[in-house]
């Protein structure tokens, strides 16, 4: 009985969910040529083009159906509403210095002023220090199941809208 109580007391112990963390069940593989539907904005997963957004902090939009195929490579992708201060917009980019597989990019009818994407997992925040997306970074990216996880998010399409 006394494990059984040390096993729950040490449950607690562990690191709290990330509040407002959304998860999704997209299974990957499904590539496809043309425009695409997605349920989200942006989207979490779901059918890609043959072709992956090069990972890059982009200035313009980008196309969904290249950016989901970076997704499912194991990217992650930072999006932003337009006219975002210029200072936010930064902090993002400060945010994913050094992050090796990274998509930084403006997104017209953004639901929230900032969104963070990985395959699967989907947060949206307010202001770009909110601690919420080094916590995605250091625990929600790593453990995440792109189907496609590893492959490079070099030699892309590096266009824009």
């Amino acid at each position: 009985m006394v494990l059984g109580g040390l096993s729950l007391a040490l449950l607690g112990c562990g690191p709290k969910p990330i509040e407002g963390l959304r998860s999704y069940e997209y299974l990957g593989g499904d590539q496809r040529s043309g425009v695409l539907t997605y349920g989200e904005t942006p989207p979490v997963g779901g059918p890609y083009n043959p072709l992956w957004q090069t990972c890059a902090l982009y200035t313009q939009p980008v196309y969904n159906e290249y950016a989901v195929h970076s997704l499912a490579r194991g990217a992650v992708w930072v999006t932003y509403r337009p006219g975002l201060d210029a200072a936010e917009v930064e902090g993002l980019r400060t945010l994913l210095a050094g992050q090796p597989a990274a998509l930084l990019s403006p997104y017209p009818n953004l639901p929230s002023p900032i969104v963070m994407t990985a395959w699967n997992r989907q947060l949206s925040v307010e202001k770009a220090d909110d601690a919420r997306l080094t916590r995605f970074l250091k625990e929600v990216l790593p453990e995440n199941s792109a189907p496609e996880k590893g492959s490079p998010c070099s030699g892309g399409f590096g266009g824009t809208r």
